[in-house]
């Protein structure tokens, strides 16, 4: 059976450089369940998290970017 898979959208009020968004990106990878956190070019402050809810949860992403020391919040989610 393939894992359900969802998407949420983050928020981050702080201007990251490219650097800083790779970091976030890698940072998110390392929580079980998350399959592919990116920003999209030109949106700087939206990363979009594709994840498995039976494995994380949204609270769980928005605390990884908030612990990062961002101040994010989650959008549609």
């Amino acid at each position: 059976m393939k894992p359900s898979i969802s998407d949420v959208m983050i928020h981050i009020n702080e201007t990251l450089d490219a650097e800083a968004r790779s970091n976030l990106e890698e940072g998110m990878r390392q929580i079980e369940g998350v399959i592919a956190p990116r920003f999209n070019p030109g949106k700087d402050h939206l990363m979009v998290v594709a994840f498995n809810p039976e494995k994380t949860s949204t609270a769980s992403l928005l605390a990884k970017a908030r612990s990062a020391g961002y101040t994010a919040q989650l959008i549609g989610g």
